[in-house]
């Protein structure tokens, strides 16, 4: 059965968007009525789905922030009506609207709904924390417009170790938003090869953010960048750079010895699983896989090839903080 969705203001919003939220949290859940009406409620967008008949069963809630990422959140399907993919059609119609607006999408979910998430293309970007008595749990999509224009996605998109598929990209940000979600999920190895750290596409915020959160959250881990040129990096403070100085025992820069062969293809790969890959240095073609441990592994052998010859950075040596 399709839902009617209508999106309305906090002061517009029916009185059914209200209700079903304390049905569902509050009377339902035990949350606590002071941490289900908050100030965010006058700043968000508020949807409401409704049955042929107009019954009113399920809500959801937009934040906007004042950067480029959106936060959907309160979401609630009545308990009657759960089980019929009524969630689904919610969050991919709250998705579809954020998509022109947010570079990222984030949530809050509860432990158990995780699986929910996933098969929409959100990935566990936290470790399990308490919220209002509830284990949760935050997630993002970093791709949400090639997920929504794939009619064919798998179940599980984009997520890495699960969606074995291939997906193509051939322009700036469908590959900075692939690359992106797969480098966002590794755990102990992020391993990145290009000619040099081009600005418009590794001197970005997103990008630091991820590298940043990945070191923090696992104690055992390594992201090693390897390059042919290092001189542009002393044109301007480059994110990763600034972020290698701060954790040098996490994050590695090497140069290619040049008396030794290496690949014409730029990739970056994620633990054993994912891999982001351009078919040309100076080409924004190429395609994401999220679990393809064989090419994976062919790929890690030949950046283990050239790493080992790689020399340090001297030009990085010199680079202020």
């Amino acid at each position: 059965m399709e839902l009617k969705i209508r999106k309305y203001s906090w002061q517009l919003a029916p009185s059914a968007i209200r209700e079903i939220r304390q049905t569902v949290f509050i009377d339902e859940q035990g949350v606590p009525a002071e941490l289900e009406w908050d100030d965010t409620d006058e700043i968000s967008d508020h949807y409401i789905g409704v049955l042929p008949d107009n019954t009113p069963v399920a809500v959801a809630r937009l934040v906007p922030s004042v950067t480029d990422l959106g936060r959907i959140g309160r979401m609630a399907i009545l308990k009657e009506h759960r089980g019929q993919g009524f969630g689904e059609q919610m969050l991919r119609h709250v998705m579809q609207e954020a998509s022109g607006q947010f570079d990222q999408l984030h949530l809050s979910a509860q432990e158990y709904a995780v699986p929910f998430y996933e098969k929409l293309g959100f990935h566990v970007c936290s470790t399990p924390y308490d919220d209002a008595g509830i284990p949760h749990l935050d997630m993002r999509c970093l791709a949400t417009p090639q997920i929504l224009a794939d009619d064919s996605a798998p179940v599980f998109p984009t997520l890495l170790g699960k969606d074995d598929t291939t997906w193509h990209f051939n322009s700036e940000q469908d590959h900075l938003n692939l690359m992106d979600t797969v480098a966002g999920q590794a755990s102990h190895r992020i391993w990145l090869y290009d000619r040099l750290l081009d600005h418009e596409i590794y001197d970005r915020e997103r990008l630091r953010d991820i590298f940043s959160e990945m070191a923090r959250r696992h104690r055992i881990c390594e992201i090693r960048l390897l390059v042919h040129d290092d001189k542009p990096l002393v044109q301007r403070r480059h994110q990763l750079i600034q972020l290698m100085k701060r954790l040098p025992s996490k994050i590695e820069l090497r140069l290619v010895n040049t008396d030794y062969p290496g690949e014409e293809q730029a990739f970056l790969i994620a633990d054993r699983e994912g891999i982001a890959y351009r078919h040309r240095f100076d080409s924004l073609e190429g395609w994401a896989r999220f679990a393809d441990p064989g090419r994976v592994k062919l790929q890690a052998e030949a950046f283990q090839r050239m790493w080992e010859t790689a020399r340090p950075s001297l030009e990085l040596r010199e680079l202020p903080l």
